[in-house]
């Protein structure tokens, strides 16, 4: 941070689906923290409450510009709308003769023996054809007829809907269409206006046309959001975290990359922690109140193009997070045959029954019951009132109701300590399998990796899961209840840019588009520079997503020389599939990602206060294993 800025306040704020986590920097260059639940009546906004509160401002009080050099945050607004099927009402305007193909989408069929397959819920609510028609090149086969295309525009947005998403066949190699149409739909009144090649001018209509309707169903919400956060900061500068482990303004921020904004500073956090420790490769494992992320780091983060949530497949740069429905709040249940963990979540309200609002028990329960909680170190703002501790006489009459159920339906003689370890041990199967995901399936020995544990759940699982995958090193930061807040203070401003090319690779083929790079490159970098960081603070990198001519996947690869690039894809090839290629390549799509070093949080020295074992606070029974032991705890500090 510069000067200026270091006489003022710096928050980072991580708002997840239980608890919203908030990083401030006093003028002093101290660190404070709060966690509060994402949900209460004693607030609308967590995230401009957690502000107001470590500035020790009333509720509705506007935050002072005086005080605020900065704020940054990551919001699970947009992810909620889609998984709620609550974002704005949106028509797509497709090519005539396509109005079922973002319905009938690649024909991948995951369940093929199913015999009642239910099709996810599309996220346009109506459909409407484009007299239009271009060829592979770009060419005009059939003209734009605008004056139906006004009519059936007028007819939509009498209708109610303010929102449209406009993908047209192969406008990405032309966009006159799509940029006309796009200009009737404003004077017709549409207040929100997705055009394809605009937003992902990909080749395929499928991935970028359900990533247009994505941005079209999520930006008006999302930009509701931010208008509201603006309304109490003013004029203080405020950034949003995106699914590609970047930073951007609020007015730069859209639906399509703000999917995985909370989850993407955690993988940003633990890198960080990696770094710091001289680990050269770690598993992230972010373990929060309703889900459960897990990514690796191995000197370079791992970012894929197509993005899977609530049935929706698009594209978008995205880290490569795997997400298991497995968190503190994770529901215990038995479905009258079997233990099940998750996948629904008790949430912030009511919570897990421990929490003392008539909640469900929940995974945070079964810790609590086995002596991995105590509520004596935990805040006292559960229950009715917002100021009780947590109710272990509650979560107790629970398991042994379950447990009753549990033994006259199998007649067995469980103990309630078997059933709650037994819920343990299933959610740390359902998390290692995660990890295995992303490490052991895809080439990689997860036992030579780190564990960098956080999220408020996760040091309550990373010994079992460690044992499960055979890893030897656990990493628990100072504040690892707060990381993925941590990894967005600690996070570049970053913006990127896609476009098409569809031909052979061959040795002239990087000084060929060296001009479109730099075309790509040249206004993201004058964004960022706008965003006040200095020049030599910008580095841009340049891709090719480069596949073997006649196959459907590429993989993305740094520019090089020609052998150096080739040798890179063999390389990959190898690692992900067992063999390197010998086809001639085809270079698919050019990429380019700009990053701003600046304006972030500087980590502390955390020293340890002396060479001898510090004396424990308290000596508590834990259940571990069906055994329970006596077990010293100690403070952070």
């Amino acid at each position: 941070m510069g000067r200026e800025e270091q006489k003022k306040w710096f928050f980072a704020i991580d708002r997840g689906g239980t608890f919203t986590d908030v990083i401030g920097v006093d003028p002093d260059g101290k660190t404070v923290t709060l966690k509060l639940l994402s949900q209460s009546s004693e607030y609308t906004d967590p995230a401009i409450e957690g502000v107001r509160r470590l500035l020790g401002l009333s509720e509705g009080s506007p935050i002072p510009p005086d005080r605020v050099a900065r704020i940054r945050m990551g919001t699970t607004v947009a992810t909620n709308a889609l998984l709620e099927r609550k974002g704005t009402p949106t028509a797509l305007f497709i090519t005539k003769g396509f109005g079922d193909l973002l319905e009938i989408g690649n024909q991948a069929r995951p369940r093929l023996f199913d015999l009642a397959v239910k099709k996810p819920e599309q996220l346009y609510s109506l459909v409407q054809e484009v007299d239009e028609r271009l060829d592979r090149e770009g060419n005009v086969v059939r003209p734009l007829n605008e004056s139906a295309l006004r009519k059936d525009l007028e007819e939509v947005r009498g209708s109610g809907v303010s929102s449209i998403a406009i993908v047209l066949m192969h406008a990405w190699r032309n966009g006159a269409h799509e940029s006309r149409a796009a200009q009737i739909a404003r004077e017709v009144g549409f207040s929100h206006i997705s055009v394809s090649h605009e937003i992902m001018p990909l080749i395929k209509i499928v991935g970028r046309g359900q990533t247009t309707v994505v941005d079209a169903y999520l930006s008006p919400i999302l930009l509701e959001y931010v208008r509201s956060v603006r309304l109490q900061t003013g004029e203080i500068p405020l950034e949003f975290m995106q699914s590609s482990g970047g930073l951007t303004d609020a007015d730069s921020f859209t639906g399509k990359d703000a999917i995985m904004s909370g989850p993407a500073g955690g993988v940003i956090g633990a890198a960080a922690v990696a770094k710091l420790n001289g680990l050269g490769e770690t598993i992230g494992f972010d373990m929060g109140g309703t889900s459960t992320d897990v990514s690796r780091y191995g000197g370079d983060f791992e970012r894929v193009v197509e993005v899977q949530t609530a049935g929706i497949q698009f594209q978008t740069p995205s880290l490569k997070i795997n997400t298991v429905a497995a968190g503190g709040g994770s529901l215990l249940w038995f479905d009258g045959q079997k233990m099940r963990v998750g996948p629904e979540s008790a949430g912030a309200e009511p919570g897990p029954v421990c929490y003392g609002k008539n909640g469900q028990l929940a995974l945070t329960d079964a810790n609590l019951f086995l002596g991995r909680l105590l509520p004596d170190f935990f805040p006292k703002t559960f229950g009715v009132t917002h100021d009780q501790p947590l109710d272990s006489h509650a979560t107790e009459e629970s398991f042994a109701q379950i447990t009753d159920e549990i033994n006259s339906a199998l007649q067995t003689e469980f103990s309630e300590t078997d059933v709650a370890l037994g819920f343990v041990r299933i959610a740390n199967e359902t998390m290692a399998s995660a990890i295995k995901e992303i490490s052991v399936a895809r080439g990689f020995d997860v036992r030579t990796h780190g564990l960098v544990c956080f999220g408020g759940a996760a040091a309550q699982h990373a010994c079992g899961i460690a044992r499960i995958l055979g890893i030897r090193k656990v990493m628990i930061h100072p504040l690892a209840g707060l990381l993925s807040a941590y990894g967005i203070a600690m996070a570049d401003q970053s913006r990127y840019a896609l476009r098409s090319v569809l031909k052979q690779y061959a040795p002239e083929t990087v000084a060929e588009f060296e001009g479109q790079f730099a075309d790509m490159a040249a206004p993201l970098e004058k964004e960022i520079a706008g965003a006040g960081i200095e020049r030599q603070n910008i580095v841009t990198k340049k891709f090719f997503d480069l596949r073997p001519t006649g196959t459907d996947n590429f993989l993305t690869i740094p520019v090089g020389d020609f052998e150096e690039t080739t040798d890179r894809f063999a390389e990959l090839h190898r690692q992900l599939y067992g063999f390197a290629p010998t086809d001639d390549l085809e270079l698919v799509n050019l990429r380019v990602e700009v990053n701003g070093r600046g304006h972030h949080f500087e980590e502390e020295s955390f020293e340890k206060s002396g060479s001898e074992t510090p004396a424990p606070r308290v000596v508590t029974e834990v259940t571990f294993d069906s055994e329970t032991r006596h077990v010293p705890v100690y403070h952070m500090d």
